[in-house]
């Protein structure tokens, strides 16, 4: 289902970001994951992982998760990392260490490898000790950040993971 195809319909895509508006001020999430399960363009599904990270729950880490893994384009892979490490929920974590251990692009082994920092769960810790030889620089800088902020949480934090205590770092 998923394609590089930016814009496939370009009066389609504007009406769904339009349509994207109005259930941003909703909060209605489960328009995202169907517009994620959907969509075949490019701009459709990066604006709605985008959107994700602000109203995103539970209900969008399965499709996200697809997302991180399955999506043909890069960008739309970076994105679904990030958001799912701003969503800051453990249930994330499978999908991002499988992304930083096999995606093909280091952008997006960066950003997951990020991610799993932000999300702050102890048990990515061996993923991202592997990380730390990736072939690629930004990789390992992102796995050396992640690792310094799992001890951070570990030694000093309130909650057990990023999420638990806000604002995050």
């Amino acid at each position: 289902m998923y394609t590089s195809t930016v814009v496939d319909d370009e009066k389609h895509c504007l009406e769904v970001m339009r349509q994207m508006e109005d259930e941003y001020e909703r909060k209605n999430e489960r328009f995202f994951v169907d517009v994620l399960k959907s969509e075949p363009s490019l701009v459709l599904r990066v604006h709605a992982v985008t959107i994700l990270a602000e109203i995103g729950t539970e209900l969008s880490v399965p499709t996200l998760s697809d997302v991180v893994l399955n999506d043909p384009d890069p960008l739309v892979r970076h994105e679904a990392g990030f958001t799912l490490g701003q969503m800051g929920l453990a249930s994330g974590v499978p999908a991002l260490e499988e992304a930083v251990k096999h995606d093909k692009e280091a952008i997006v082994r960066h950003e997951t490898a990020a991610a799993l920092g932000s999300i702050g769960n102890q048990s990515a810790r061996a993923t991202l000790e592997a990380a730390l030889k990736d072939d690629d620089e930004l990789v390992r800088n992102s796995a050396a950040a992640s690792l310094f902020n799992l001890k951070f949480l570990r030694l000093y934090s309130v909650g057990a993971t990023a999420r638990d205590r806000m604002p995050r770092p």
